[in-house]
Order: structure tokens, then sequence, then C-alpha cells
């Protein structure tokens, strides 16, 4: 049993090629690029900054977007250079296979299955609850949740997962022109923030820009649940502000980045992808990246971080409330609401992404993996996710795992980081279009930013992710290390050496009869 089997390159680009599981090329750099910006400029940007201001990081939240966003462009290039040597559906997935073996391919796999079903989830659970409360400001009252006995059934959730199912079944290309739609209708909302924003910009705010670091108000054991790993292994005393509070605020904003990685998926429907993903990849992370420290100077310039540290949710909204202008919430609400919308859809087809590269491979049932012939999509596959992402997000109280999405991308950015070492050593005849500068220190530093940034979670979000990796394990043994389809490959090289063995045996015995 041989877990760390590697699928060589030449094999995936084959895969991709089979009939029945092959996806359309469609997708442009500007497609690319919008769908970097939809994925990421979602929900987060309206609330995510002003959570981290308030409880971690104070004014300095911006230097909290900085680092998050230094760490993603170190892992997006070293995606970038894997995608454009193995230019197929799968993203992290796939290229750990490549690269450092089958188990800890499958445990990448499941994490970036972790990741997006759970941001889908939790996205399309907020879309819900966004939409009665745009209603709500315009004098219409909606419960968010519908009471069927015991159970809340969140009906917003259930709406917009099915119509964006429906959109991915019928082509990529089509649901990536509603999401250009929606996307340049939340920039233009973005932008009117960062104006009116700036307009009420009192400069005493920013002091002291990073705040002196605080003991939590409890230390019970929920207080120490809710304290950063590192925290929590260095036996330091639960605290807010400070200079970690400002990497605890980059590990929570850097959701705010999560889907970068989502794109490198769709690398199998990119026209072109050794020029294409770079340059879509990478226009987008900037334009993101400019917007978030716009909003976040903003923010914690209209009004102190201490005045958002009141309030239990604080939002964008909280700081337009503050300084009178209810005209601006509404628009933020409405903001968010089509910030959301665009995010749901990325995830549900990275998710089905995912999924159909590890089908492919056998580590998971390979009916999943067939594709339509008419529109080569995975409709099946894709109905079957969208159905489930419903369920979740429609009944459970999925929403308290956010912190989960974040240890799942980091945990593939650290990988696909380590990995582009390796596949430089194991084949040094590729040659990618885009290679990520400066030889071996940037993957490195990339890994290690990663890997800081994990440790800077809660506790409580590293024994979810701990029991959520035992039982992805459990399931590769029972099910994806039996019927992985490398059983063939090893089976038949196997053979090919006993058969050229028992030739070369024979050989020695009809030398030594003729001697004898």
């Amino acid at each position: 049993m041989n877990l760390f089997r590697t699928k060589s390159i030449e094999q995936s680009i084959n895969d991709a090629e089979e009939p029945g599981r092959k996806l359309k090329r469609s997708l442009s750099t500007w497609d690319l690029m919008i769908m970097g910006i939809a994925v990421a400029i979602g929900a987060g940007i309206f609330s995510i900054g002003a959570k981290a201001a308030a409880n971690f990081a104070g004014p300095a939240v911006t230097i909290s977007f900085v680092v998050a966003a230094i760490t993603c462009a170190l892992a997006v290039m070293c995606y970038a250079e894997f995608a454009t040597a193995i230019p197929v559906a799968g993203s992290a997935y796939v290229f750990t296979y490549a690269t450092m073996g089958e188990i800890l391919a499958w445990i990448v796999g499941w994490n970036l299955i972790l990741e997006l079903f759970t941001a889908a989830a939790v996205i399309a659970k907020y879309w819900g609850i966004y939409l009665c409360k745009v209603f709500c400001l315009f004098g219409v009252e909606i419960p968010p949740a519908l009471s069927l006995g015991e159970i809340d059934l969140y009906w917003g959730a259930f709406l917009i997962v099915a119509i964006f199912t429906v959109l991915l079944a019928l082509g990529t290309k089509l649901s990536a022109r509603v999401g250009n739609i929606f996307t340049v209708i939340k920039i233009a909302v973005v932008v009117f923030v960062i104006i009116v924003g700036f307009s009420y910009l009192k400069f005493p705010n920013y002091t002291p820009f990073v705040p002196t670091s605080v003991p939590t108000a409890n230390t019970g054991t929920a207080d120490i649940m809710k304290q950063s790993f590192f925290g929590f292994l260095t036996g330091a005393v639960p605290a807010q502000y400070g200079t970690l509070g400002i990497f605890a605020g980059a590990a929570l904003v850097f959701f705010a980045f999560v889907g970068f990685d989502v794109v490198a998926t769709s690398a199998e429907e990119v026209k072109n992808p050794q020029k294409t993903l770079p340059r879509g990849i990478f226009g987008g992370l900037i334009v993101v990246t400019l917007l978030y420290i716009l909003v976040s100077l903003a923010l914690t310039g209209m009004i102190s971080y201490t005045q958002l540290a009141e309030v239990k949710n604080p939002t964008l909204t909280t700081a337009f409330e503050a300084v009178g202008n209810t005209d601006a919430a509404k628009v933020i609400a409405f903001g968010s609401l089509v910030g959301l919308t665009t995010v749901i859809m990325v995830m549900l087809m990275g998710l089905a992404r995912v999924i159909l590269a590890m089908s492919r491979d056998g580590l998971l049932p390979r009916s999943l993996s067939k594709t339509s012939e008419k529109r080569s999509t995975p409709v099946r596959l894709q109905i079957t996710c969208g159905a489930a992402v419903a369920l979740v997000a429609g009944l459970t109280t999925v929403d308290l795992l956010e912190e989960m999405i974040n240890i799942g991308t980091l945990s593939a950015f650290v990988m696909v980081s380590l990995g582009v070492l390796v596949l430089r050593r194991k084949r040094p005849d590729l040659k990618p279009a885009f290679r990520v500068p400066f030889g071996m220190v940037l993957p490195i530093v990339s890994a290690v930013l990663c890997l800081y940034l994990m440790t800077n979670l809660a506790v409580e979000t590293w024994i979810f992710f701990g029991v959520w990796l035992l039982a992805g394990i459990a399931i590769y043994f029972a099910y994806g290390q039996r019927h992985s389809r490398l059983n063939d490959t090893f089976a038949l090289a196997k053979s090919a050496v006993e058969g050229r063995a028992g030739i070369a045996n024979d050989d020695n015995r009809d030398s030594n009869a003729l001697t004898r």
C-alpha cells in the first residue's frame, strides 16, 4: 500500500480529455479577474473589517489587511506556477497529487471541500438574512426563517442556492456573465462607501493606531476556546489588541481573500491558461486589496474602534448609523446582498470542480465526474452539491463554523507553497508560463506565513479541524485508497516488472543448462 504514490502531470492532463468527463474552455482573462473580485468582495468587506477593528486590531486593521493580502499574494503566485504547468480542474488537490503523493492530496482535497462547502452554506444563510434586512429597510417585514415545528427553515438560502445551481448546470460561461453584472454593481457600491466614508473622516480616530494589548473580560473555558491557538500554545493570557491583535485580525480578515484559490480550480475551463490564469488571478487580487485598504481606512476614520467594540456584531452599517447617515446604511445593506450573491456562485462552482477531480481519480465515486454531452458541465454533481449546501444552510446553524473556511484555505495554501519546491525538483524539464521569483525564498515564506495565520485562529476551530481530518482519513482508507485509479496503474507496472524478471530468470536457467 503506497500512500505517497504520485499521479503524473501527463496523466492528469490526459484524464481531463476523457470523453464524458471533459469541461469546455470558455473563460477569458476578464472572466477570471471578475471571478476573483466576485468571490473576494462579498459581505466580508462590509462586516469582517469592522469586526477585526473592534475586537482585535483597532485602526491597525489596515495592517491586518496588508498582512493577509501579502500572504494571499505569495500563495497565489505558487498557485499560478502550478496552474500554468497543470491546467486542469482540482486546484491544490491536483497539484499535491502530482508532487507529494495520494494521501496528502486526499487531505488537501478533503480540506478544500471543507472550505468551499462551509463557505457556500454560511454565505447562503447570510444571504437570506441580508435579503430580509433589505426588505425591512424599505418598510417590508419578512421573517428570515419559517418555523416547521421545532426546525427553522431559512428559505433565502434554499432560494439563492437553487438559482445558481441551475445557472451553473446550464453552463460556466452563462454563470460568469451573470456574475459579471453583479460584480460591477457591488464594486460601484464599495466605491460609494469609500467616497462617503472619507467625507466623515476624523484623524483623532486613528489614535492610537495600534491599541495597547488588554486582557479579555473573561478567562473561563469558553474564553480560552475563543483564544488564538498560538496564544494557547504559548500560555498567554487571553487578550485583544496589540501586535498579536494585528495578526489575529489578519487571520480573521483572511476570510475576505478566500476565493482566489477557487479561481485556480477553473483552470480546465480557461482559454490559453498559461497566459490567462496569472493575469486574471493577479489582476483581481490587486483590485481587491486596494478596495479593502481604502474601506478599512474609511471605517476606522469615521468612528473610533471603541465605538465599534460596543456593538455585538459591528459592520460598516454601524459606522454610518453612528454618524447619522441612514441612507448610506441602506446602500450598504443592498451592497452586502449583491456581494454575497456572486460569492455563492463561485463557491458552488469550485466545490463541484474539486469533487470532479477527486472523482476522476477514483478517490470518490467515479459516477460523480460525468459531464453533460451538450453543455460540458457536471450537471449531476452540481445538483448534488447544490442540494447538500441548501439543506445545511437552510436547516442548521452552520454559521458557527465560519472560521473553518479560513483554516481549510490556509492548509491548502501551505501544501501548494511547499509543493512548488517539490515540483521544481522532480520535474526540472517543465517550463510553466509563470514562475515564482526569487527561487525557494518566496514559497517558503508563503508556507510559514500561512502556518502562522493558522495558529492565530481560535482553539475551537483547531478542534473542529482535527475532527474533520480524522473523518477524512477514515473515508480515504475505507473507500478512496481501495478505489484509486492508480491501483490499476501500479498493478500494471508491477506485472510488467514481474514479467521482465520472469523472462530474465528463464534466460538465466537456459544459459546455465547450456553451460552444464
